[in-house]
């Protein structure tokens, strides 16, 4: 359904820190980098068929995450939702609600993660058993 996923930094250089080391977790590799026509940097990481992009505001305000986000990322196992969780925390991230493990949903029994970015944007790490 979704194409890509973009989210505001203020600090392009901590974010592509923060991203390289979440990310390559889940087997994404380098960002392309690309600069915009405004000058303003961007980064897109590439993975299984989806984009998680990373720029600098193109109005020049300051970045900040949306009240109600959240971004979510598909894992493979509960060890994975672990490594996830430990990398952003490693990498300048911070663990948020509940510590990572499994949850009951509407949806059935999932293994979660959050963790906030260093812009505040909130990310969730999920497996959902088959």
């Amino acid at each position: 359904m979704l194409n890509h996923v973009m989210v505001g930094s203020n600090d392009i250089a901590r974010s592509k820190r923060f991203y390289d080391a979440v990310l390559g977790v889940l087997g994404a590799g380098a960002p392309l980098e690309n600069q915009a026509a405004s000058g303003h940097r961007r980064l897109f990481y590439r993975h299984a068929g989806s984009t998680f992009c990373v720029s600098e505001p193109i109005d020049d305000a300051p970045a900040t995450p949306g009240n109600g986000h959240t971004f979510g990322f598909k894992c493979v196992s509960p060890e994975q939702v672990q490594q996830f969780h430990d990398a952003a925390v490693a990498a300048g991230g911070v663990s948020i609600e509940q510590p990572p493990g499994p949850r009951e949903s509407p949806m059935g029994a999932l293994h979660l993660a959050y963790v906030r970015d260093p812009d505040g944007n909130k990310l969730c790490a999920i497996h959902r058993p088959v």
